[in-house]
């Protein structure tokens, strides 16, 4: 048996699995404990650009995680330019500009696990 903890929806659950047969048998399932209070947030991380975030936020449509940096801070952009593309359910989803502008913050990194609509990157 392998004990976790998971979050869900900022309820964090302590969980119990236990290693199945190959026998194909259904296994009863346990009922979750009852839910914990949620740790508290790290604090946010400082904008990664020097000169601060832009005032037109650039958020992800779905949770998934970043594959793909397309710009960097300092680069201009038209309206529907990629700037990061995300990966969800073995897909590359690009997240584009709204608009116009340069690119002032890329607030997320390869890797990194986003919840939808959490903001990847600001533009000016």
């Amino acid at each position: 048996m392998k004990n976790y903890t998971i979050t869900v929806n900022g309820n964090v659950y302590d969980v119990t699995v236990e290693e199945g047969t190959s026998t194909g048998a259904p296994v009863a399932a346990k009922a979750p404990a009852a839910p914990k209070a949620a740790p508290k947030a790290a604090p946010a991380a400082a904008p990664k650009a020097a000169g601060g975030a832009g005032s037109v936020k650039i958020e992800a449509g779905a949770a998934g995680k970043v594959f793909k940096l397309e710009k960097k801070v300092g680069d201009a952009v038209k309206a529907g330019d990629a700037v990061v593309i995300i990966e969800a359910m073995k897909m590359e989803i690009p997240v584009v500009a709204p608009q116009d502008g340069t690119v002032a913050s890329i607030d997320v990194a390869v890797g990194d696990a986003i919840e939808a609509g959490a903001v990847l990157a600001t533009m000016n």
